[in-house]
């Protein structure tokens, strides 16, 4: 996949702004990074017609709890939500999070999901 097309599914998925505020920080030591997530996460494996994008963040959000990426995890529940998925399978995602990747964890995960949610609501 180009490069443009990574551009297209990154700003569908996070939205315009987020997408922006990450090319206005974008330095010349992390270019290349930005570059290869765009093409490669964006581009190959998001823009990839094997699942759903639902069915994606849901993984995603998983595997970032799993693994404790906080930051990463609260950007991927906005664009779960985005995505159209709904906060009772946040929930279930986090409850198995719980069970095979710990408790401590879907802990922290459901605190960041919840003010989130909550967000929406205000």
């Amino acid at each position: 996949m180009s490069y443009e097309e990574g551009m297209r599914v990154r700003r569908e998925v996070l939205g315009g702004a987020h997408v922006d505020r990450a090319n206005e920080r974008k330095t010349p030591f992390t270019a290349g990074f930005q570059e290869f997530i765009t093409r490669y996460a964006w581009g190959e494996v998001w823009a990839g017609d094997g699942i759903d994008r639902q069915t994606r963040s849901m993984l995603t959000l998983a595997l970032l709890a799993a693994t404790g990426c906080e930051d990463e995890f609260a950007m991927h529940v906005r664009a779960a939500r985005r995505n159209g998925v709904p906060p009772e399978a946040i929930r279930e995602v986090l409850m198995h999070v719980a069970v095979y990747a710990g408790v401590p964890k879907a802990n922290t995960a459901f605190g960041i999901a919840n003010t989130i949610i909550e967000e929406e609501h205000d």
